[in-house]
């Protein structure tokens, strides 16, 4: 145990945690140091770059302390990374170079001598300037550096100290950086157990949950128009694609079946088979309705869009993160905010999958599985195909 900047405890045990969290998403080669130090060296100056514009835009720059807050833990998980190919203990080297006094490391102020969260502002002017400076070059140093490297311990206490002092001077704490990069690295790459994922309706009436299993027909009519059946029955409206240069958009229901069968979660699903839950108003209001409908809606368009671009994610094993970010954001305040970006990368990446079939063969059925989570496609007579 021992105290981080701002004199909060940090268990060793976390940062043991952490080290292993870091070995378990580290997909670098243990025997190369460049990928690491150049990764860490790009970090650093994603924190240079979001104290700038927090500097130029003020207010303006909405979630500037997430975004800070963010980069030092992604520079963090490098930094660990490093550690791990020099053979150090991450507890050990934490506990060597971590200021010996809470804000010992915020000495620079601006002359007024005010703290760190009293007058940002000032402190943008002098202090914070100096020390991410000094933060950039100490990184820019240990580029140079290698596994025989003499003064290895010189140059981490260096890099720890300015990192400490930045981190104060912009008002966080090491504590926070940690827990929010160990809850955003275990989202983003590792799979949860299902029995551990977020079931959203499991506890209401059958009858107002999405359907466990279910298979929709997608058939396209001469006209060009899109229709969908479940169970022998039309539901919802006959779908074009609503654009100039058509693009196959009218079979987007696809990625809602999609959310529904990996997620648990499609506002626009529950609407077309009228299967809301109603016996809470609270959810039918507030999960289920207008609003819900319309940020699924927004989100599946906005994806749909960049999708695009990237071939519909054919031959993609992976989305970037600052799709699945945007994801993150759109959802918020909604029960679906709470599911893991591993799982709403699989969610895409399965839908589209089956998309892209649908868009090739103008139809077909697409067959979903809540208990497996998965999203499979067959053509008219065929058997089951991704």
């Amino acid at each position: 145990m021992f105290k981080d900047n701002l004199g909060r405890s940090v268990n060793t045990a976390s940062l043991e945690r952490y080290e292993k969290l870091v070995a378990k998403t580290d997909k670098f080669s243990m025997g190369v140091l460049k990928p690491i130090l150049l990764g860490l060296y790009g970090e650093v100056g994603s924190i240079m770059s979001a104290a700038k514009k927090y500097h130029r835009e003020k207010k303006a720059y909405v979630g500037y302390k997430d975004a800070v807050e963010e980069e030092f833990g992604d520079a963090l998980w490098y930094f660990v990374a490093l550690c791990r190919r020099m053979d150090l203990k991450v507890p050990c080297v934490f506990a060597m170079h971590m200021p010996q006094k809470p804000n010992e490391c915020t000495e620079l102020k601006n002359q007024n001598g005010a703290s760190p969260s009293k007058n940002t502002t000032l402190l943008y002017e002098g202090g914070l300037d100096a020390s991410l400076l000094r933060l950039g070059r100490v990184t820019a140093d240990l580029l140079n550096i290698d596994k025989s490297s003499s003064n290895i311990d010189s140059f981490f206490s260096e890099f720890l100290s300015s990192y400490f002092q930045s981190m104060s001077l912009v008002g966080l704490c090491f504590s926070d950086v940690l827990e929010k990069n160990i809850e955003k690295v275990s989202g983003r790459f590792l799979v949860t157990a299902k029995e551990l994922l977020p079931d959203f309706d499991a506890s209401f009436p059958e009858e107002e949950q999405l359907p466990r299993k279910f298979e929709i027909q997608i058939t396209q009519r001469k006209s060009g128009q899109c229709y969908l059946r479940w169970n022998g029955v039309f539901i919802g409206s006959p779908l074009t694609d609503n654009i100039k240069d058509p693009d196959g958009y009218r079979f987007h229901d696809v990625l809602h079946l999609a959310h529904a069968a990996i997620l648990h979660w499609s506002p626009t699903f529950r609407a077309l088979i009228k299967q809301k839950r109603k016996s809470d108003r609270m959810f039918d209001e507030a999960q289920d309705s207008g609003r819900a409908i319309v940020v699924e809606e927004g989100l599946t368009a906005w994806l749909y869009s960049c999708s695009k671009r990237l071939d519909y994610f054919e031959g993609h094993d992976g989305i970037s993160y600052d799709i699945l970010k945007t994801i993150q954001r759109f959802v918020q305040g909604y029960e679906v905010e709470k599911c893991p970006l591993k799982l709403w990368e699989d969610a895409i990446l399965q839908g589209y999958a089956v998309f892209r079939k649908v868009r090739e063969n103008d139809g077909g059925i697409v067959i979903g599985d809540r208990e497996k989570r998965t999203l499979l496609y067959r053509s008219f007579g065929d058997a089951c195909e991704r």
